[in-house]
């Protein structure tokens, strides 16, 4: 049986497409960097917003490293 690809995401099915764990997710929930909302005692995320916040994390992590080359390059460590 496959399940459809819906709207809304479980924290399982958002910690899994951000490849992170559940309570890692929790967490980030919690500190308020994504949004969510309950459905009874269950929090639910929007795909919109999961895709979203792994954009934005791909793009800092670009950025860091980006920096890193460039430090590196700047003290002679590259040939």
């Amino acid at each position: 049986m496959t399940r459809k690809l819906t709207q809304e995401l479980t924290t399982q099915e958002a910690a899994g497409l951000l490849n992170v764990s559940r309570p890692h997710l929790i967490k980030l929930l919690e500190r308020g960097q994504m949004p969510f909302h309950k459905v009874g005692r269950h929090r639910r995320l929007r795909l919109a917003d999961v895709l979203a916040y792994k954009r934005k994390a791909l793009e800092e992590r670009k950025a860091i490293l980006r920096e890193l080359v460039a430090l590196n390059q700047e003290m002679g460590l590259y040939d």
